[in-house]
């Protein structure tokens, strides 16, 4: 009989389904993971903004967490949106209970209309208690500079603040370039504790249907490492499903829509670049 694999995702809610477990749970699904989920808020959202925010409290979260992993054989988790301190630590304590899974932290802190999704004193708990249980961190620009405590505007930097995330504890760090203004490509550096280093490029999409990428690109990410693929190798996939899903976008609602999660399953071939690096 044929293996199933098995992801979970802790995050918010969406209910624009473009991003957050909405667009985890898509995203599993069309990478072949059966995917399991732990909420920790409900988000009134589309793709005009975030209309509001209500979290669940830290122990609801921490049941959700236990149901799943009491009962089903999860090789790979990942995070999203945890909103407040007591999340976090709760989150953190939950994990430490159960044998060492990949996990993968996308640091979900401002929507892409602007609304912060993570409290100002939830920071610092990310930083020093989750992230130490990593195994990779994928910030955008934003993300990266709150969390590393520099202004990112140079590859020189982007390299610099990866550097000071992986002395956080993390494996490896996924530095998303998008933000930067390039206007030919998107480029992201992925830099591991081993000294493993490269980077992917690919072209750069003119498009304001973003919404969810960083929620899609790391939940790909957790899907391929649930299946057993390397970080170096789930990385990559996750570049190609990420590029397909953005390029072959859905023109949904009238501001930021969402990125096409079940593109990736017409598409053949590798549209990045890989730059390896000393």
């Amino acid at each position: 009989m044929q293996m199933t694999f098995v992801a979970l995702t802790i995050a918010g809610s969406d209910s624009g389904g473009g991003a957050g477990i909405q667009a985890d749970l898509k995203t599993f699904q069309e990478l072949g993971v059966y995917g399991t989920s732990a909420l920790t808020a409900v988000t009134a959202q589309n793709t005009l903004g975030v209309h509001g925010v209500y979290p669940l409290k830290a122990s609801e979260v921490e049941k959700q967490i236990c149901a799943v992993m009491d009962d089903f054989p999860v090789t790979a988790i990942k995070t999203g949106m945890l909103f407040s301190v007591d999340i976090i630590r709760k989150v953190v304590h939950t994990l430490k209970h159960y044998q060492a899974q990949a996990l993968i932290i996308d640091p979900v802190m401002i929507a892409k209309g602007g609304a912060s999704l993570l409290q100002n004193e939830a920071i610092q708990a990310l930083k020093e208690e989750l992230l130490p249980l990593a195994s990779i961190i994928t910030p955008n620009i934003p993300e990266a500079e709150l969390l590393a405590g520099m202004k990112i505007t140079t590859a020189h930097d982007i390299e610099r603040a990866a550097e000071i995330l992986l002395e956080t504890g993390v494996d490896a760090v996924v530095m998303k370039g998008g933000h930067l203004d390039n206007q030919d490509f998107a480029e992201d550096l992925f830099m591991s504790s081993n000294g493993r280093k490269f980077k992917l490029r690919s072209e750069r999409i003119h498009t304001k249907d973003t919404h969810g990428t960083g929620c899609t690109f790391s939940a790909a990410i957790t899907a391929s490492m649930a299946k057993g693929k390397s970080m170096e190798e789930a990385v990559m996939i996750a570049k190609d499903y990420i590029h397909v899903a953005i390029k072959e976008g859905l023109h949904l609602g009238n501001g930021h829509g969402p990125t096409n999660h079940w593109a990736y399953q017409s598409y053949k071939g590798s549209i990045k670049e890989v730059v390896l690096l000393d």
